[in-house]
């Protein structure tokens, strides 16, 4: 299994972002992805998750901001961050759950000014 994400970058507070991950290998689809980061100094956290079938979380932190979404035709999900700030400065990574957690690699978010 292999996870793609790409879309970090540079943003000033009150930007915008979107994030891309491309899912691939050979394990059954579609299944609950979600985006994690970990800012320097802190532990990695849950940003935001989606079933299989659409149903959507998303930590209090970032709640009326960022909205997740997902296309099972094409393997990939999608991570929209809005009014941005900078707390969200962190890698964020994403993940697919099938009995086992699979990660990607990681994309930087910066928002600084």
């Amino acid at each position: 299994v292999q996870l793609q994400a790409s879309g970090g970058g540079l943003v000033q507070p009150g930007g915008s972002l979107r994030l891309s991950c491309a899912a691939s290998g050979s394990i059954p689809r579609p299944n609950a992805m979600g985006w994690y980061r970990r800012a320097p100094g802190k532990q990695r956290e849950l940003v935001a998750r989606i079933s299989s079938n659409g149903n959507t979380y998303y930590a209090d932190s970032v709640k009326g901001r960022f909205t997740i979404s997902r296309d099972n035709a094409k393997n990939m999900v999608y991570l929209q961050m809005n009014s941005q700030k900078p707390d969200d400065t962190a890698v964020y990574y994403c993940n697919e759950r099938r009995l086992v957690d699979y990660w990607g690699q990681g994309t930087q978010v910066t928002v600084s000014s």
